[in-house]
Order: C-alpha cells, then structure tokens, then sequence
C-alpha cells in the first residue's frame, strides 16, 4: 500500500466517523433549516435516506446540487429518455428552490418517469438507507458534489457512476492537492468525467491521473426560460411606454448598489422602471426597505407596478424568463459581490442584452466567449459600482441598436452546443447495469 493510498483510507474512515458521531445533532440542524425556509418539513425524512418508492425496471439517479444544476441536467434527462424509453428517473437536489424548479419545469413526456426526493446528508447509515431503498442502475452527479460516504457506498454496492459538466475552481483544487490520494480514491469511482471547460478538465485530470475531456458545457444546451404567454402580454401592455432594466438572481449587497443605480439614472429617464429579482425570493421585504422614498412594489405581495412605482422587486419564484422578455438590459446577479455570478445564458436565449459585474468566476470561460463576440458589457473591477452600472445602462438604453445587436451575438453563441445533451446520454446509455 502507497502512503497516498494509505493516507486516503484514513481520510475516508475519518470522514466516517465524523459524520457518524454528528448524525444525533443533525436533526436538530435539518429543523433549524426549516424554520429559515431552507427545507420541508414533512420531507425531512427523506435528508435520513427515508422514502424511497422504487419504480420497477432500470433506474437512473441524477443528483444536482441547487437550481443552476438543476436546469443544465433538463436538457439529458430529454435526451436520456428520447434514446432509451424504459428508464425511470430520480433527481435529488439539495434546495427547495431547486426541487420546485424542476416540479416546474417537467415536461408532461418526462414529469411521469421522474422522481425527486432531497439528497440524505453524508451520513453512511442514511446513505446506505436510500441506495439499498432506491438501487440504482447508473448514478449521474452534475457538476461538483463529491461526498466521500455517499460516493463509497455506491462503490461497494456496484453503481456505476459518471460526473459530467464537472466544475472545479483553482482554490478547489488547491485544497483537494493537500489529499491528493483521497482526490483520486473518489474521483477513480467514476466510470466516465467530462469537464465543462477545458481549464476544469486539466484540474480534473492532474487529480484523478487519468485524461478528463472537455465535451462542453450542459449550459449552453439549456432551454429558453419560460413565461405565462398571458400574463407578458398584460404586463407589455401595462409597462407600454417604460423604460424597463432588470437585476436578474441578485445575492445580499447588490440591492443596494442596484437601487443607487437607479436614483443616478431617474432623472435623465422618466418612468424608469427597475425590476429587481433576487435569486431568494424570501428577501423581497428586505430588499423593498432598502428602496427608502422610492416607490416599490412587491411581486411575491401581489402589488402591481402602475405608473408610479419605481422600483418592482419580482420576489415569486420561476418567472425570471417573464422579466427577461420585458426589460431593455439585464444586469445578471451574483457579479457586482464576489459570489461570482449567475449564468448570463439565461439572458442570452431571450435576446436580452447583457450586463455584469466584476465578479464573474463561476462564468468564466462563458463571459471570455461573450467578450469576444461583443455580446456582453463587463464592469472593471475597482470601479465606483452604482455609477459605472448606471453608465452602461444608460449607454444601451440610448442606443437600442447596438443593444440589439449585442443581444443576437449572445443568442447565436448560446445555441452552438445544442447536440450535447445528446451526445452525453449517447455516453451513459453502455453504463447502466443490465436489467437483473
């Protein structure tokens, strides 16, 4: 034995032990969760491995970690389900949002073959509880979600298992290099690993000491975002005449540079409308109080946005496509703070001009591409963040041309990957067990 090897069964038995020694206390965490409407209460269960509801023949378990996942695995559950007719579906998830999110988005085809439950916390008893309740025949985990009990107990009970659109930042695979054997030991429980950049591929192959492919990236080939057909049309007739931006999936500490924004444009814009969509619905309260003496109004409190509302916090969930339809330009969340951005593909599918801030590393490789097509308006980093977002809008709303034409280079680089889910159910097919 190696002392990689060796040092990578001690990690993991480590790992073990923890998450056993902490499963009495967890429950009370799970309830907590709940009361900060991070989880169901009648589901908890299900976060101990409980209610598992086997359907018969072959059964392929996805796993996506929140909503961005979520969305990306869609498009090969299709695929997936076009290519071979007999399988059944279970998708777990690790938020609320994200599980309603996909009750929402099922197709009529797909919603009958598929089931959602929420992840079991890493505990080997309650893994081994919903692997030994749900035995399934391929295990597809999307993006970066690698816990080691989960990942063992699979192992042991013969699961083949794939990791696909895989992620890894450079911090990532600093931390993973100090255990490079542990890195290895799970990722070597894959059967197949495709990377999503070509910069995840080459931190995916140094740790797993094997060649990791760069197909793509499962973003590209989501669907456009929805809207209710009635409903864009009654607000395009109620907004006719407005100017209208929208703050798309916004984190704590962008509101308030947003609204700031805002009063810097007013007065050169009337009847300036500012859609604000916060990627957590229940901060719409706290996002309405930051506006002070601007007249907001709130989504998720059935209040309208007349013609004396400035501001409209859009605090409902999966109608972020509606907002997309409306606006002239679209700032995408989660990149004037260093979380590092929402995915700007969303905006691009609907011909929505796109903005962003400093903070886009969760994008990278996207934004480098709508760069280079002039797709995008990125803010440098350093800048005063209200007052260079309110130039860049107020440059596209003056020229709605230019906004146009940044919005087609988007769109037609948002569809040049449409064949992957495709081409990555293709891949998974041979490793699904035989019927036994």
């Amino acid at each position: 034995m190696t002392p990689n090897s060796l040092s990578a069964r001690i990690l993991a038995g480590a790992w073990a032990l923890i998450a056993s020694a902490l499963a009495p206390v967890l429950p009370f965490y799970l309830r907590r969760r709940v009361a900060k409407g991070k989880e169901i209460a009648e589901r908890l269960p299900e976060r101990q491995g409980h209610a598992a509801a086997r359907p018969p023949g072959r059964l392929v378990w996805c796993h996506a970690a929140s909503n961005g996942e979520t969305l990306s695995l869609l498009p090969l559950l299709e695929a997936l389900a076009r290519q071979d007719r007999a399988l059944s579906f279970l998708v777990t998830t690790g938020t609320v949002t994200s599980a309603r999110l996909l009750e929402q988005r099922l197709s009529p085809e797909l919603a009958p073959r598929t089931q959602h439950r929420f992840l079991p916390l890493d505990v080997p008893r309650w893994v081994a509880r919903f692997l030994d309740g749900w035995r399934p025949d391929l295990a597809v985990i999307v993006e970066s979600e690698l816990w080691p009990n989960m990942l063992a107990a699979a192992g042991k009970r013969g699961v083949p298992m794939a990791l696909i659109n895989a992620r890894m930042s450079a911090r990532s695979a600093q931390s993973w290099g100090w255990a490079p054997g542990f890195a290895r030991g799970l990722l070597d429980r894959f059967a197949l690993i495709l990377a999503q950049t070509e910069a995840d591929a080459a931190r995916f192959s140094a740790l797993a000491g094997r060649d990791v492919p760069c197909w793509g990236n499962l973003k590209y080939a989501a669907p456009p975002l929805p809207a209710d057909p009635a409903e864009l049309a009654r607000l395009k007739v109620a907004w006719a005449g407005r100017l209208v931006w929208l703050s798309a999936s916004t984190h704590p500490g962008e509101d308030e540079i947003i609204l700031s924004a805002h009063r810097l444009l007013a007065p050169d814009h009337p009847g300036l409308l500012t859609v604000i969509v916060p990627r957590h619905p229940p901060r719409g309260p706290d996002i309405a109080a930051l506006a002070g003496d601007l007249p907001v109004a709130r989504r998720g409190a059935g209040q309208e946005a007349g013609a004396g509302v400035a501001v409209y916090v859009a605090d409902t969930l999966g109608e972020l496509g509606l907002f997309y339809r409306l606006a002239r330009v679209a700032l995408i969340g989660g990149s004037l703070v260093p979380h590092g951005g929402q995915n700007p593909l969303e905006a691009a599918r609907l011909g929505c001009p796109i903005l962003i801030g400093p903070h886009h590393f969760n994008f990278s490789e996207i934004i480098t591409r709508l760069r280079a097509a002039h797709a995008v308006v990125a803010t440098p980093d350093g800048q005063v963040a209200a007052e260079a977002l309110a130039g860049n809008i107020a440059r596209i709303l003056a020229d709605p041309a230019a906004g146009q034409a940044m919005a087609r280079a988007a769109a037609a680089l948002a569809q040049d990957q449409a064949d992957l889910p495709g081409r990555i159910a293709t891949a998974l097919l041979p490793l699904i067990r035989p019927a036994r």
